[in-house]
């Protein structure tokens, strides 16, 4: 089951998501049809197909948005946190052939075109959570097993 906490940034980001297509382009996108339709055969009338077709995308986002909004739960940072792996942390690990990587875990809603963000619900994630500085993690996927050393945690606060 997916997990619905999101940080604040991230909820900040979908409602202006929401905003943006329930203000913006959804009117737009509706004078669009309008004007397409105004011309006549809607049969082979590319304008009139595409935005009919723009704006059922954007209504059904809207939708999705609406409900998911209702549902998320922001969690915030708090002093508990600090010096452990836990929702919203940034973390640094690194693994037996020095390679690092950095990432910040998050709700699943907030992974989106971040490629530096990984999902709470992520078996990296999973295996981190409540870690310290120093301490190793094995992550169990599918395919492999790697065992990574946390090197640093970061809150933004």
């Amino acid at each position: 089951m997916k997990t619905l906490w999101i940080t604040a940034e991230g909820l900040e980001k979908l409602k202006a998501e929401l905003d943006h297509l329930w203000k913006v382009e959804r009117p737009e996108t509706t004078q669009k049809v309008a004007w397409a339709a105004s011309l006549g055969d809607r049969s082979e009338n590319a304008d009139y197909t595409y935005n009919k077709k723009r704006l059922r995308e954007i209504d059904r986002r809207v939708h999705y948005l609406r409900k998911m909004l209702d549902n998320l739960k922001v969690i915030p940072y708090t002093p508990y946190q600090e010096g452990k792996v836990m929702f919203g942390a940034w973390v640094e690990i690194e693994n037996a052939k020095k390679q690092k990587i950095r990432f910040r875990i998050v709700g699943g809603e907030e992974i989106f075109e971040r490629r530096d963000y990984i999902s709470i619900d992520s078996p990296m994630a999973q295996a981190l959570l409540k870690k310290e500085e120093g301490e190793e993690a094995v992550v169990q996927t599918p395919t492999m097993q790697m065992t990574w050393r946390i090197v640093k945690i970061e809150y933004e606060k």
